[in-house]
């Protein structure tokens, strides 16, 4: 029985040391995706479109998200008329706006203009992001998404289930016969998006609880802005596996694949797709999109 009891110290005097040693994690290390975003939110009272492109890449999941600063990037914006066929082809060139923030906006030193006028946007226009960054060349492309203004808004009495959440009653009419998509921005880290299966063509009103008390008197500002099918998907799945976002393009949490594509050796020839190369993709989105917005002081 001793030495049973004898060895048992041992053992514990060789375990205890090792509970004190640093246990190293290690992070799955993986190239750096770029990470594109892209929501240009467009209020067509105003002469042109605010061009805002920030440029970012993934960093090993710890710490803030690195700025990051492309070769060459540049919109291009189709216009096409009621049958489809193209009329005009114009080209913005891009410049970051000040040295090392990665944000690039319509080259204010170019010899031309290359601000995007307001005035002919509808849904017949199309906007072609084209990027190089670190010698790799990114495509994304996306349609001007119209939207209906906010009627109403008014602050509800309901609640939910702490007792204590603010409640937000918005109400717009829905055009008939679309299939319309729509992205609701509450404020920092509070986004929504529905589409019009259940009331299409209809005046549509619904609630939206805040959970956080907010303080009478409180300004809160809130938008709607259009969104096609795929922008729609892409929200709808990054909302719900980031939960409160500050952005939705701030913190990819997961890599959820937007609409900017890898083409470096794309040729439309040998190779025209990814299909055999499905990790070549970087993250966020590039979307054009008509923004109204309306403010409502809580009582």
């Amino acid at each position: 029985m001793n030495r049973w009891k004898g060895l048992t110290m041992l053992l514990l005097l060789f375990l205890l040391p090792a509970c004190e040693e640093v246990i190293e994690v290690e992070v799955p290390e993986d190239r750096p995706r770029l990470i594109v975003d892209g929501l240009i939110r467009v209020d067509e009272q105003e002469p042109f479109v605010p061009v805002r492109i920030a440029l970012s890449e993934t960093n090993q999941f710890f710490g803030e998200l690195p700025v990051t600063q492309a070769e060459n990037i540049l919109i291009q914006v189709d216009r096409f008329d009621p049958n489809g066929n193209l009329i005009e082809t114009t080209t913005s060139s891009l410049a970051e706006e000040a040295p090392g923030t990665g944000v690039y906006i319509p080259d204010p030193n170019a010899t031309f203009d290359q601000r995007i006028p307001t005035v002919f946007l509808n849904d017949r226009v199309r906007f072609t992001l084209q990027i190089r960054h670190k010698g790799r060349q990114y495509l994304a492309q996306t349609w001007y998404e119209p939207v209906v203004p906010i009627s109403f808004l008014l602050q509800g009495n309901a609640t939910l289930f702490g007792g204590d959440e603010t409640e937000v009653l918005v109400t717009f009419t829905d055009p008939p016969g679309k299939g319309d998509y729509y992205l609701f921005d509450f404020g920092p880290g509070e986004f929504l998006v529905t589409e019009d299966t259940f009331y299409d063509g209809q005046f549509f009103q619904f609630s939206y609880f805040y959970e956080d008390p907010i303080e009478p008197g409180t300004e809160l500002e809130i938008s709607i802005m259009g969104s096609d099918l795929n922008f729609y998907n892409y929200l709808d799945l990054l909302i719900e596996q980031a939960g409160d976002l500050q952005g939705p393009f701030q913190t990819p949490v997961a890599t959820v694949r937007g609409n900017v594509v890898d083409v470096t050796g794309i040729d439309n020839q040998d190779r025209f797709d990814n299909a055999d190369r499905p990790d070549a993709y970087p993250l966020g989105y590039f979307a054009v999109v008509q923004e109204h917005s309306r403010t409502l002081i809580i009582q």
